[in-house]
């Protein structure tokens, strides 16, 4: 089953770089043939939240989610259950300082 990873993380947090590099993360699942992309997101600052109401376009500068956490990166993993998809979370280097929330994708 496939899995998105939102890597997750309050702004402005200071983190040492070898607290915060995913390297050894990304060639150790990478290797076990677990991670299939990922990658970093821009600031918020450059996010727009759409909506379509009464057939007008709504653009709002920045994110819609009302809390502290902001979306930093995401990884698509395949995992054979839920189980093995909080172990390769839980590796992950951000979810010492941040948070990963853990999603399976829907497939048709």
């Amino acid at each position: 089953m496939k899995y998105l990873m939102l890597i997750c993380a309050e702004p402005g947090v200071v983190v040492a770089p070898e607290d915060a590099s995913p390297g050894a993360w990304i060639e150790e699942m990478t290797e076990r043939k677990i991670r299939l992309e990922g990658n970093r997101l821009r600031p918020v600052e450059q996010a727009r939240t759409i909506r379509m109401r009464d057939g007008e376009i709504l653009a709002t500068d920045g994110p819609y989610a009302e809390t502290k956490d902001q979306i930093g990166g995401y990884d698509i993993i395949e995992c054979a259950d839920l189980d093995e998809a909080i172990e390769v979370a839980a590796k992950h280097p951000v979810a010492k300082w941040g948070t990963i929330e853990v999603r399976p994708i829907w497939e048709m």
